[in-house]
């Protein structure tokens, strides 16, 4: 697994500012070291193009192993040119403020809608990203709860993770858009288990859901593979993370048992280009030629072998077995959007901001960099 947040590869609609808000001052600089690791390729025919992509942390491998090889090889072939791609991977609200304050991305490939508004509400985004195919949106996925081997536990679904005794990771969502993600799963199952039993959502029994299960939460890491680190490192009984984290670490030949909640949202992942960037680099063309080929079935293809959920709906329909869907599937319109969340969840005013664990026990370790 890569651990770089740095990576060169070389080869022949207005949110709040939610982002910000989240992240305040709390910011503590906490990052892996740059690798700065070239690879090989034919530069010969016409010279080379650039390209920075600005990312969060858990798609790294399926960008750099499989997306960004197949698009520098679509590239040459249509172009004739070679791409340098600069990789930048981090907490996803965290990528959006770097974005923000400087960091000259032509692509962000982000968790989450509001990060992505952030820096159009920045100016840096001038064009309408989500007038794209499938609404700009290029990968889904659920969140999942992992466990020790055997799960000694009996962890299988939400309510598991409020027993007494169970000690929880969770990224935190001031600055992961997962940590953002689990909160308004759980408290979107809340509503519909509630409305199983009563025929109406009950905030009331959402808000004690996910304040049992906070109470359990003893590190919430900076990013969701910051929070894989810690949990590899045996700091707690569960992992609230991305279905594809767990994936890819099975494809990786470690073993990994998590279960998928039965009631859970479907987190969708955008991509758009940044035009303030994309200007100033004059690499238009080329930076719109990436944000489109990652819809294309190659790329499609790509994501779904690093545990993504296409979107690409005959893919769709070609992964449903590796992909089945959650009996409770919902999405954030379910919660009424994100604006709803954030005034009612995660804004400064929100639930969340009333019920988040404070200084939890800090763990150890490269991996477990940031704790509240």
């Amino acid at each position: 697994m890569l651990t770089g947040a740095l990576i060169m590869r070389r080869v022949g609609a207005s949110l709040p500012l939610l982002p910000f808000l989240l992240v305040g001052l709390n910011l503590l600089g906490c990052r892996t070291p740059p690798l700065g690791r070239p690879a090989g390729g034919d530069f010969t025919a016409k010279g080379t193009d650039n390209l920075v992509l600005a990312a969060y942390s858990a798609p790294q491998e399926a960008f750099h192993r499989g997306v960004i090889p197949a698009f520098q090889a679509y590239w040459l072939q249509k172009s004739g040119r070679g791409v340098v791609v600069e990789e930048h991977y981090e907490a996803s609200t965290t990528q959006a403020q770097k974005v923000v304050q400087g960091l000259e991305a032509d692509v962000v490939a982000l968790s989450s809608e509001p990060d992505v508004a952030a820096i159009e509400n920045a100016g840096l985004i001038t064009h309408d990203w989500k007038s794209a195919p499938l609404g700009g949106f290029v990968t889904t996925s659920v969140p999942i709860i992992g466990f020790r081997a055997g799960n000694p536990k009996q962890l299988s679904d939400w309510q598991d993770l409020t027993k007494p005794g169970v000690s929880i990771i969770c990224p935190d969502p001031r600055t992961s858009g997962m940590g953002q993600w689990a909160v308004a799963s759980i408290y979107g199952a809340g509503l519909r288990r509630s409305a199983a039993r009563t025929g109406k959502p009950d905030p009331d029994s959402a808000r004690d859901l996910l304040q049992r299960i906070a109470k359990n939460i003893v590190a919430m890491p900076a990013s969701a593979r910051d929070a894989l680190t810690a949990f590899q490192e045996g700091k707690a009984d569960a992992l609230i993370t991305y279905e594809h984290e767990a994936l890819l670490m099975r494809l990786e030949g470690k073993a990994f048992p998590f279960t998928i909640p039965t009631d859970v949202i479907s987190m969708q992942n955008p991509a758009a280009l940044v035009d303030r960037y994309v200007d100033r680099h004059g690499n238009r063309e080329l930076a719109q030629a990436f944000v489109e080929f990652l819809g294309t079935e190659e790329a499609q293809r790509a994501f779904a072998q690093f545990g993504f959920r296409p979107v690409k709906p005959e893919l769709v329909t070609e992964f449903a077995g590796k992909y089945p869907k959650p009996a409770g599937l919902f999405d954030i319109s379910y919660l009424g959007g994100w604006l709803e969340v954030y005034k009612t969840l995660l804004g400064p005013d929100g639930l969340w901001q009333q019920i988040a664990p404070r200084s939890p026990p800090r763990p150890t370790g490269e991996g477990a960099c940031r704790l509240l």
